[in-house]
């Protein structure tokens, strides 16, 4: 009898939690909708948003691709840089699974495969060469374009980049939701409740020492990771990318593109002593910008070294034969 009562308790719960999240993706789609078009690329529904020079469209430089981080979207990057990169064509990409993207398989959550994926957009848009600049995970992304795809990259620019091997795991629940069983289950009932709970406290890990940017949450979208799919895509990211960049990151001294890297002293999510001072090391011509005092998100709290960071590989790009 208890046992009966117990059971039909946990299933009342389970549904509950079920409803709840439900509910809060409906909510989360409805109100952060699309607002971009979409190319179809190896079985990836891409969502992006491609927006012009402008200055002189006829003279717009090299195009520029920015490449979101774990937990984000298109949105984060564009809250941070659109209004100083007004001069460029940018293209802003929500990776695989993330955003309004879709993700056909767990294979996606490989930093070459998305590459790829980049790599097949560039083609649908008719661009050649573009610099790609990748925050967090997304140094990855770019990291692995620049080995795969070179004559496709004119120049990189890292912005608190996780590119190389680090010391022990991940944080527990990355592992739970990126279980083929577990996953889903506890993306549709913990995942949305708790998330809406820890977003401030996770936000304000991602910028200290600094304080959070009053316009962040309002314009990074960022509720979007608590989407169910999205939950499991970037938890898939996130548990799996170690191996990955152990089998890539031998690879960085094959990287000819001109490099600039952009680092906070300060950043306690990834080490800049593993991979930014690791990409400066592998990457032959490569220089760093390390700001003293600044978190994970110099590209927020520090846009204007971000853009002049982005000059110079322009510049430097342009002297190279296409």
């Amino acid at each position: 009898m208890i046992l009966g009562w117990l059971t039909l308790g946990v299933a009342g719960l389970f549904g509950a939690l079920v409803g709840v999240t439900a509910v809060g993706n409906a909510r989360i789609g409805a109100r952060l909708a699309a607002v971009g078009a979409y190319a179809e690329v190896d079985g990836v529904s891409v969502h992006y948003v491609d927006r012009p020079a402008d200055a002189d469209p006829r003279n717009p430089g090299l195009p520029l691709v920015v490449i979101h981080g774990a937990s984000g979207n298109l949105h984060e990057p564009r809250a941070a840089l659109d209004r100083h990169l007004r001069h460029r064509r940018v293209i802003y990409v929500d990776r695989p699974g993330h955003g309004h993207s879709s993700r056909p398989a767990r294979r996606c959550a490989a930093p070459s495969v998305q590459a790829d994926v980049l790599v097949g957009l560039l083609d649908r848009l008719g661009v050649e060469r573009a610099i790609l600049v990748g925050h967090s995970w997304g140094g990855a992304v770019a990291a692995a374009a620049a080995v795969l795809h070179p004559g496709r990259v004119a120049g990189l620019v890292f912005i608190a980049p996780a590119t190389h091997p680090w010391p022990g795991g991940v944080t527990w629940y990355y592992r739970v939701a990126a279980h083929r069983y577990l996953g889903p289950a506890f993306a549709w009932t913990l995942a949305y409740p708790l998330g809406r709970l820890l977003l401030e406290r996770a936000a304000k890990g991602v910028f200290d020492p600094g304080p959070v940017p009053e316009r962040y949450p309002r314009e990074a979208h960022i509720e979007l990771v608590l989407r169910p799919r999205s939950f499991v895509a970037n938890a898939e990211d996130v548990a799996d990318l170690k191996e990955n960049v152990i089998a890539l990151s031998p690879r960085y001294p094959e990287i000819t593109a001109p490099t600039v890297i952009v680092t906070g002293d300060q950043d306690s999510v990834v080490w800049p002593s593993i991979h930014s001072h690791g990409l400066l090391r592998d990457i032959q011509g490569a220089e760093m910008i390390e700001l003293p005092g600044a978190g994970h998100m110099p590209h927020h709290t520090h846009p204007q070294v971000v853009v002049e960071a982005v000059e110079t590989v322009s510049r430097r790009a342009s002297m190279v034969p296409a």
